[in-house]
């Protein structure tokens, strides 16, 4: 009896212990996507709620929506912070899966609701880390990791910015930017918003970095929308499973310039030729 007992015991552990594993497992998805927007002082409340406006118009957006459907699970996963100082970041619409209309409208409105997060300098360089540390929190899992930072001024708070990129880039996380170029800044700010060279070269510099990493230049606050609707459906699209070597090539030949920083204009029509080499018959 007291063998039975032990032996029993033992198969209870044991089962106990490889049960967890399958429990615990995530959900699969395309990519987990950081959304990291600049909320400091240079972007006054007018650009401020183009902004906010922006990223929910490209959520929910059904190119960005077709895009998620279209890949290999159907679903990405997406969690939206706001920077600014050292010191200042927030979470502002926690990891969410969107596999549908109703969970992208869901974080739109939750980003359209939310008060703004803060009024201070500028440390991309502690929005790359504080996103790092939102990656091992996903509810699923991803071959692709994007963070993607957005802002209208050089990093002036905080660690170096290259370092802090330099470490996210080798944990696996691709860096893709979107420069605002801000000209309504106030005088004060203008080596901040406009420093040697420009923008787009400060954040291609020291900011965009990884596998796949591209730029965009928003020129204003009015067109970011429509900028950022783009930038979402290039990394959608750019998920490891969604494209063959014929339909990246074809994206190549439309103006998608992977790997060399910068995003030709071409990015919606070329994913649409991909959609419609994806129904063709191999």
């Amino acid at each position: 009896m007291r063998r039975t007992a032990i032996v029993t015991a033992a198969l209870v552990f044991l089962l106990a212990g490889f049960a967890t594993p399958f429990a615990a497992r995530a959900e699969k998805v395309d990519l987990l996507l950081v959304l990291a927007a600049d909320v400091s002082r240079s972007i006054d409340d007018q650009e401020f709620a183009l902004q906010r406006k922006g990223y929910a118009a490209a959520l929910t957006d059904p190119r960005v929506m077709r895009a998620i459907v279209g890949g290999a699970n159907h679903a990405i996963a997406v969690t939206f912070i706001e920077w600014s100082g050292a010191s200042d970041q927030n979470v502002v619409v926690d990891w969410t899966i969107i596999r549908d209309d109703e969970a992208a409208g869901g974080v739109a409105a939750a980003i359209l609701a939310a008060p703004r997060s803060f009024l201070g300098r500028t440390s991309i360089s502690a929005a790359i880390d504080f996103a790092m540390e939102r990656f091992p929190l996903a509810p699923a899992e991803s071959d692709k990791r994007v963070l993607d930072v957005s802002g209208d001024g050089t990093n002036n708070s905080g660690r170096n910015v290259t370092e802090a990129r330099d470490q996210a880039l080798a944990q696996g996380v691709t860096i893709n930017g979107l420069a605002i170029i801000n000209t309504q800044a106030n005088p004060g700010y203008a080596f901040h918003t406009q420093p040697p060279g420009g923008l787009p070269k400060y954040y291609q510099e020291n900011v965009v970095g990884g596998a796949g990493s591209f730029l965009l230049v928003v020129e204003n606050f009015d067109s970011f929308a429509e900028a950022m609707t783009r930038k979402l459906i290039t990394e959608i699209a750019a998920a490891p499973a969604t494209s063959t070597p014929q339909q990246t090539a074809a994206l190549d030949r439309r103006g998608l310039r992977r790997g060399d920083g910068f995003l030709g204009e071409a990015v919606v029509d070329a994913i649409g030729e991909r959609d419609r080499m994806a129904q063709e018959p191999r």
